[in-house]
């Protein structure tokens, strides 16, 4: 499994979020604590928005810990808006095109799970890319095939339809193909405006997600979400199983529970 970060408010450095807390994304890469494997070296990235609508990206296989550019890089840019991420992988390559945040024109897209049986699955879902999106497929992992499949079920236009029927299609396959390893899917998505954060598994046990309101001065305007809390854990609030966290351009919240069966629907 991996561990992730997202956040949205007044601009601030990087580095604040994913080098210095005392738990920070980079603490996390070397000893997470509620990850199945506490080590996620197998690759990190960035996202961030600046002046252009679409997103700056920077991925590396090195070990977040291990990489003297990320650390620099953290260090001087300043975003609004950003994801990290960094990487356990749950079977494919260490590879930059495998490495998280993946971006499509404005849109990024990062996750923390697995679909079961995916090796066995793996050519049943790539033919549910359009031939339109399929060319932008670079790497071998699931989680590149999930971002692709939003990307083909209208995520411009209807992100949370486009999250349920995509985790419809995915679950209908692991069924025919007679899978009974779970489908766990923690992800964020953003259009550089609005985050939308979900926590879902097909079992008991989704991959955990918490979130906080404010910013480290704690004037309430910045949004964050975690794998796990960076620091004063007290301070952060965990995302129920089946929720979608919402954060809009105003940086206002809200909750929306994924109904996969109505959604896919509609």
């Amino acid at each position: 499994m991996c561990r992730w970060l997202a956040y949205a408010g007044e601009p601030v450095f990087l580095d604040e979020l994913i080098c210095k807390p005392e738990h920070s994304l980079v603490a996390q890469s070397l000893c997470a604590v509620e990850a199945k494997t506490p080590t996620n070296g197998d690759g990190f990235g960035i996202g961030w928005y600046g002046e252009r609508a679409e997103p700056g990206l920077y991925r590396e296989v090195l070990p977040a810990w291990n990489d003297q550019n990320l650390a620099s890089l953290a260090h001087q840019i300043r975003s609004g808006l950003f994801f990290a991420h960094v990487r356990a992988s749950t079977g494919t390559s260490s590879s930059r095109p495998n490495c998280h945040p993946f971006a499509s024109g404005r849109w990024l897209f990062m996750h923390n799970g697995q679909i079961g049986g995916y090796l066995r699955l793996r050519r049943r879902l790539e033919a549910l890319i359009p031939d339109a999106l399929y060319d932008r497929r670079e790497g071998t992992t699931d989680s590149e095939i999930l971002f692709l499949m939003l990307l083909a079920e209208g995520l411009e236009a209807d992100p949370l339809g486009a999250l349920a029927r995509t985790l419809a299609k995915v679950t209908e396959v692991m069924a025919t193909a007679g899978v009974t390893q779970p489908l766990r899917f923690t992800s964020a998505l953003t259009d550089g405006r609005s985050i939308y954060a979900l926590r879902y598994a097909s079992d008991d046990r989704p991959p955990s997600l918490y979130w906080r309101s404010g910013d480290a001065g704690g004037s309430g305007k910045a949004v964050s979400i975690v794998s796990e809390p960076l620091e004063e854990p007290e301070t952060w609030q965990a995302l129920p199983a089946g929720e979608v966290l919402l954060v809009g351009p105003d940086r206002q919240i809200r909750f929306e529970a994924l109904d996969l069966h109505a959604r896919a629907a509609e």
